[in-house]
């Protein structure tokens, strides 16, 4: 098809016409419905819900359903066992709640008749793949369980801040990382002290941060 313009006023009325309508083609296509939507930034995944397992120092409460003798608080020893009435020296560490329920189920169904637990852990500490380790001269040194979203600062916070005689510029987090042990070197006099927030960073679970003692 060909159009013929036979003046020069034609064709300025045609240029005009042409402009307005492709202004008008955004409007023109969303009043269709169609599926034509501008792009966005893919937002990134989310992490993957896991059951949190228990590790060696948590707290459990064992409820046995209508079994009150039965019924205990224990806290999960060194070598990951726990030891309950009727149960003894059962694995709990490495497991979820409910794994551990179903086990102590099956211990107890040899003396009661379709017994039902539940486990709730009232302590956390983790496994040590769960847990951030503050070693040397940290105010309180500890293993904590790892939070989503934690940071250095929220570590140095929960360990009182460094002791007296750190050297927390010297500091190193050890991190796993494909099956590879990589070290970074941290900044906490900067971060603590100077309250320099660059020096902050994300960490991992299983993360062990190391605080070495001032050299005089």
């Amino acid at each position: 098809m060909s159009i013929t313009l036979k003046s020069g006023r034609d064709t300025l009325q045609w240029s005009r016409w042409a402009a307005a309508l492709l202004g008008a083609l955004p409007m023109i296509l969303a009043a269709c419905g169609g599926n034509t939507r501008p792009e966005t930034a893919h937002a990134p995944e989310a992490e993957a819900h896991t059951e949190y397992r228990i590790g060696p120092g948590d707290g459990l409460n064992i409820f046995v359903f209508n079994q009150p003798d039965l019924t205990t608080q224990v806290q999960v020893r060194p070598d990951g066992l726990i030891t309950t009435p009727l149960v003894a020296d059962l694995q709990a560490a490495g497991k979820t709640p409910s794994q551990l329920a179903r086990d102590i189920e099956k211990v107890l169904s040899e003396y009661v008749r379709s017994p039902q637990v539940n486990v709730i852990v009232t302590q956390f500490v983790g496994t040590y793949a769960d847990q951030i380790r503050v070693l040397g001269q940290a105010a309180h040194p500890q293993a904590l369980p790892y939070k989503s979203g934690m940071t250095l600062l929220d570590v140095m916070i929960a360990v009182g801040g460094l002791a007296e005689f750190a050297a927390g510029n010297r500091a190193h987090l050890v991190r796993h990382e494909d099956g590879k042990e990589v070290t970074y070197k941290v900044k906490l006099d900067d971060l603590v002290h100077k309250g320099d927030i660059r020096a902050n960073m994300p960490l991992k679970p299983g993360d062990v941060l190391i605080i070495p003692e001032s050299r005089f």
